[in-house]
């Protein structure tokens, strides 16, 4: 069997939703919309939005929990985004009554729904995006056996691909067990 390569299977740049660091949220979401409306109908949907800096180069990520965690500003309360993203607390064995007592003491959650979703439409994508580290990262020509094995210890949900040290494109964890079971079905 001839072993894939990431560039294979991967989203390029030009296939992807993207969107300045200094745009606001309401953009990105905008972006991702249109995105997802050139998209074909047999592939899984776009669940981020990739951001650029000045001079082009992929500097972060916008997820679909960067999103929802922007909604509540409090959660900065708790830390950086991007080491709050990695925490789950849940996977500490914390119980329920705990993390609603967080709700509580913290006053998250306090406003309605639209009322925060009014106000953070207008923050900036850069404030609440997440900047992948180093092991988020992989080169176009790796196999994909290596890749997936970046997914499995990192626990991520994507991993930015590079040709020369430039991001050229996206290797999503769905794209992956997509072609996982398509082999799976063919033998």
């Amino acid at each position: 069997m001839n072993t894939k390569k990431v560039k294979e299977i991967m989203i390029p740049l030009s296939e992807y939703a993207t969107v300045n660091e200094n745009d606001t949220l309401e953009k990105a979401i905008r972006t991702l919309y249109n995105s997802l409306k050139t998209l074909p109908t047999d592939i899984y949907k776009h669940r981020a939005i990739l951001v650029y800096d000045e001079t082009g180069n992929i500097t972060g990520k916008v997820s679909a929990l960067d999103v929802l965690r922007a909604l509540e500003p409090k959660y900065s309360q708790f830390g950086h985004a991007d080491h709050l993203a990695k925490m789950g607390l849940s996977r500490f064995g914390l119980s329920n009554d705990f993390l609603n007592s967080l709700i509580e003491n913290y006053n998250l959650w306090d406003e309605s729904c639209e009322s925060l979703v009014k106000k953070a439409k207008n923050r900036k994508v850069t404030e609440i995006m997440y900047s992948p580290q180093e092991g988020e990262y992989v080169n176009e020509d790796l196999p994909i056996p290596e890749a997936i094995h970046q997914f499995i210890l990192g626990h991520h949900q994507s991993l930015l691909v590079l040709r020369q040290d430039k991001v050229v494109g996206i290797l999503r964890l769905s794209d992956v067990f997509k072609l996982i079971c398509d082999l799976i079905v063919k033998e």
